[in-house]
This record gives C-alpha cells, structure tokens and sequence, in this order.
C-alpha cells in the first residue's frame, strides 16, 4: 500500500470516527459507531477536566447535552480541544441552556 493510499485510509477512518462519515472499506459500522460513542465520551471527561465550571454549572444536564451537540457537530480531527469546548459554549448559550455571559467593567471599558 502506498503512502497515499494509507493516508487516504486514515482520513477515512478519522471521518467516520470523527465526524459521523461512513465506514471505510474493511470496517464494521457497528464496531466504528461504538468506538465513535467511546470517543466522544473521552471529549466529554477531558471538556469536564478543563472546564470544571461548565459542569457545574449544568449539573446532570451536562452529559446529555454534550451527547446532543457532539451529534449534530463532531469534532473535527485538526480541532484544538478549547476551540470545541468554546463551540460547546457557544451552542449551549444560543441553545438557551446557559444564560448569556455578562459583560464585565473591563469590557465595557474597552469597547468605548
């Protein structure tokens, strides 16, 4: 197999891993689903790690709703772990399940 074709493989792999893509040839979907479900489990402990606020703030509603947004917006395979918690964020205010941030004095300061 050559360089590219292994490539091509694993990009295939990451996307049905990753972003919901179908199997690639030689995968079980049913085993890549599970695995895709472990993944986006580990996303959710690593997200609680570093953002402790977010979980405290959503109490027993934060796995669920990690589990919601992860469906309908994979993390991408280049995607920094604080650039997904922000779009976690940011979908969870939009969404109405966290009020909207506060502007502090600093802020308004500096947009004068």
């Amino acid at each position: 197999m050559s360089r590219a074709d292994l490539a091509r493989r694993q990009a295939e792999l990451l996307a049905a891993l990753l972003a919901g893509g179908p199997a690639p040839e030689g995968f079980d979907p049913a085993r890549l689903r599970v695995e895709a479900t472990v993944l986006r489990r580990k996303h959710g402990r690593v997200l609680a790690y570093q953002r402790p606020e977010l979980v405290e703030a959503l109490g027993e509603r934060y796995g669920p709703l990690f589990a919601e947004f992860t469906a309908a917006r994979p993390k991408k395979a280049a995607e920094r772990s604080g650039a997904y918690a922000d779009a976690f964020v940011t979908w969870l205010i939009e969404g109405g399940h966290l009020p909207k941030p506060k502007l502090r004095l600093v802020d308004r300061l500096r947009r004068r």
